[in-house]
């Protein structure tokens, strides 16, 4: 059974339709990939996840739906969330900026912060920094982070390289796959940057103007031409 299952989502911001008819799964223990362009809407869906949209159809979690679920419930159900926009608060520093993720898992705060400082050693080292003076992969670490002081069992993340340089991206990749591979987490993102996810995920889903018009592993997916030269960078 997937740990993730969502059928036939129809998400809506006013009379404005976002989402039609999508359906996918996210299988425990797996990284799946969410592509598409600038207003495809990835964002939407992963916000419709976390109890944040209006829509219809149907999100089940382990089984369970969770399409009337509050956000609140839905975190502490076990789903962390690092948006794309970051939502951090400028002048609190590094560490009071994760401790606000803990509120559904207090129990667990010792544990998960030596977790995040094993995972990001930076934050470790400015803890006491204002996230305000970071740059903007810091900030990235920061919102994962905030993330797993929720204890989750899936992850997922927005957007993880957007304005990112090269470097810090392989840094983002390099702690997604230790989450899976280490933690046992499993991890759901959205990408513009294609190369990014098929060098990451087993599972890449392409969306486009609010519906799937593609799914399949990074060898399927790349050697289909036209998703190759509108997507990967190659034809």
């Amino acid at each position: 059974m997937a740990m993730l299952d969502i059928k036939n989502l129809n998400a809506f911001y006013g009379k404005a339709q976002a989402l039609h008819d999508v359906s996918l799964s996210v299988e425990e223990g797996s990284i799946i990939a969410i592509v598409g362009a600038n207003g495809a809407g990835k964002s939407t869906l992963l916000d419709s996840i976390m109890g944040l949209t209006q829509f219809t159809g149907d999100i089940h979690l382990d089984g369970r739906s969770i399409a009337s679920a509050r956000t609140r419930d839905i975190v502490a159900s076990g789903v962390g969330y690092a948006p794309e926009r970051f939502n951090l608060f400028p002048y609190m520093t590094v560490r009071d900026n994760l401790m606000v993720g803990a509120y559904t898992a207090r129990g667990d705060i010792s544990r998960n912060l030596d977790m995040v400082y094993r995972l990001f050693p930076r934050l470790k080292e400015r803890e006491k920094q204002e996230t305000s003076s970071q740059s903007g992969g810091e900030r990235q670490m920061v919102s994962l982070g905030r993330a797993l002081m929720s204890s989750p069992r899936l992850l997922i993340v927005d957007e993880p390289t957007i304005g990112l340089a090269p470097k810090v991206c392989l840094e983002i990749a390099e702690v997604l796959k230790r989450l899976r591979d280490d933690f046992s987490l499993t991890v759901l993102i959205t990408e513009q940057n294609a190369n990014f996810a098929l060098s990451l995920a087993e599972q890449v889903q392409v969306l486009e103007s609010g519906q799937l018009v593609a799914s399949g592993t990074p060898a399927e997916l790349s050697s289909d031409e036209r998703l190759a030269a509108a997507y990967f960078g190659h034809a």
